[in-house]
């Protein structure tokens, strides 16, 4: 089952992009672009909820309703 997780993107200094996430403790995932940062940070959340899952502590995190809103982001 798909879980929603929110996350924290920011564009640092470096011009390199940081995400961190309130809800997931350990989460921090850095790319070059937002799109590779997403998925590191997708890989990282995997790993982490697989750990604790393992120590049955996932009941924090909602499922996914059948409906939400997502932030498309689109260049030019």
């Amino acid at each position: 089952m798909e879980k929603l997780l929110n996350i924290h993107i920011e564009k640092l200094s470096e011009g390199v992009y940081l995400a961190t996430s309130a809800e997931l403790q350990g989460l921090v995932a850095q790319g070059r672009t937002v799109a590779e940062t997403l998925e590191i940070a997708r890989d990282v959340a995997r790993k982490l909820l697989e750990a604790q899952s393992q120590n049955g502590k996932l009941d924090y995190l909602e499922p996914i309703a059948e409906q939400f809103n997502y932030p498309l982001i689109v260049g030019q």
